[in-house]
């Protein structure tokens, strides 16, 4: 994770969208457990 947290080189075409993208997100976490335990589980091997 620390070799994407070193890349700065990107644009964002529409940043008012990304309150609603994490809702999106928080709302995924919540209703997909499996998918929370899979992160979970190999979250460090990325």
């Amino acid at each position: 994770m620390t070799e994407l947290s070193q890349f700065t080189d990107y644009k964002v075409k529409d940043i008012s969208l990304a309150e609603w993208g994490r809702k999106e997100i928080d709302i995924a976490e919540t209703e997909m457990p499996g998918l929370m335990a899979l992160r979970e589980q190999y979250g460090g091997e990325k």
